[in-house]
């Protein structure tokens, strides 16, 4: 994997393949739990992307309050 970071929507669909890969439950041990590590670092992202979205909503739906 790069060391580019993937767009929201990217690490999202990485994600659904790796717990489909992970579900089969096809892959060696080792394999496994690496899918396991990226998947974590991934659902980080995604979660870090979603609070900063959510405080943009909330910042600019607030101004609105104040009018």
């Amino acid at each position: 994997m790069s060391d580019k970071k993937m767009s929201f929507e990217e690490a999202v669909a990485r994600l659904d393949k790796i717990v489909r890969d992970l579900e089969n439950g096809k892959a060696p041990l080792s394999d496994s739990l690496a899918l396991f590590e990226e998947g974590v670092s991934l659902v980080r992202q995604c979660s870090e992307e979603l609070d900063a979205a959510e405080k943009k909503i909330i910042e600019l739906t607030d101004g609105d309050k104040d009018e």
